[in-house]
């Protein structure tokens, strides 16, 4: 891989915003769908405002009581106007959408307030931290008839698991019978905030992380309901942060019969030139698919790379620029039109709920 390539987006998964590079999905008119920002502890809301904004959405206003982080994010995107609260970017009518990337255990709060103020919210995972948050917002977005929406980057912003998704719909590999997800990050220890190691703020590692492998479980597996199985937690070496976990991993059954298992790790060693190797096996009974979505370890390098073996094809696809990233329009479009295309209020909550029940249960191994 050229030097070009090994940069801090591709390294660092904390300020990780994929551009669309070749394909984008345009699907309104300048000033048609008008959202703002706010909250931006974690760089993922860069990400999420990008992809709005490459689907045709307008970025009007941020909020942060942080002036550091503000002014980093008006420098990212400098039509943006700087406001001093959210009631302020409430008031504004014209604004359809409020992004954000509080911090975790905080986010289930400011998207009922978002909702109670008439606009649709759209959050980074994960969306709760307690099953109890999960139940306001469900309340809430049934009250108010407001979306309640989640950033589960690890599938809406990677080409290959967009792709993979159509080619499961197509029958590619038959009836799907097992989902691996494998989500390995690096740490990046200077990084990252205080709260990042407290698990009253992070939600534990299955919470945060495995909120991205189950909703892709949930998803490919075309499920309408889950059961966790097992699951386990343990931090091997990071005891100088007690109440932090650096490894996970759970065991699920979806209610037609699909099994899933997924591995969360923050071991990401530094001679890999991406923030995290991560990979999804998706089984079936005529076929099977492999996505390597940030690097193509010993093959190409690049991202985005998809393997698809059944009985009549065996290829290897580089998707890098060639698919795009759709969900951001059909989000748009769900908010202009109250439809639900781009993602389910419901599976949206069975996910998180499914996140925080696998963390709750967790067995703690001591390593």
């Amino acid at each position: 891989m050229n030097g070009e390539k090994t940069t801090n987006q591709r390294a660092d998964g904390l300020n990780y915003a994929p551009k669309s590079e070749g394909v984008r999905h345009v699907v309104c008119r300048p000033g048609e769908f008008v959202f703002s920002a706010a909250y931006l502890d974690h760089g993922h809301i860069y990400g999420m405002a990008t992809g709005l904004i490459e689907a045709g959405g307008e970025l009007r206003h941020i909020y942060d009581p942080s002036e550091n982080r503000a002014a980093a994010f008006k420098e990212k995107f400098p039509k943006v106007r700087v406001v001093s609260s959210l009631d302020e970017m409430l008031a504004d009518s014209e604004v359809k959408l409020v992004v954000s990337a509080a911090v975790n255990n905080r986010r289930g709060a400011i998207g009922v307030r978002v909702m109670r103020g008439g606009k649709d919210f759209f959050c980074d995972k994960p969306l709760f931290t307690s099953l109890d948050q999960v139940e306001v917002a469900r309340r809430t977005a049934r009250e108010t008839g407001r979306k309640y929406m989640g950033y589960f980057s690890e599938r809406l912003h990677s080409e290959c698991a967009v792709r993979a998704g159509e080619l499961v719909r197509e029958g590619r590999i038959g009836r799907v019978v097992q989902v691996i997800g494998l989500g390995p990050h690096r740490i990046n220890i200077p990084s990252r905030p205080d709260w990042f190691f407290d698990r009253d703020c992070f939600g534990g590692i299955i919470c945060d992380l495995g909120s991205h492998q189950i909703e892709q479980f949930l998803f490919f597996a075309g499920a309408g309901n889950a059961r966790v199985a097992s699951s386990r937690v343990a931090n091997y070496a990071h005891k100088q942060y007690p109440k932090f976990q650096d490894f996970g991993e759970a065991n699920l059954l979806a209610d037609n019969g699909v099994a899933g298992y997924f591995r969360l790790d923050w071991f990401t060693p530094n001679a890999l030139e991406a923030w995290g190797d991560g990979r999804t096996f998706i089984l079936g009974t005529e076929g099977y698919i492999e996505l390597r979505k940030y690097i193509d370890v010993g093959g190409t390098g690049e991202p985005d790379t998809l393997l698809l073996v059944n009985g009549t094809e065996n290829e290897r696809m580089n998707l890098h620029g060639k698919v795009g990233y759709p969900f951001f329009g059909e989000l748009i479009l769900d908010c202009l039109n109250r439809t639900e295309n781009a993602m389910t209020q419901e599976h949206v909550f069975l996910t998180s709920e499914l996140a925080i029940r696998a963390q709750d249960m967790a067995e703690m191994v001591e390593g």
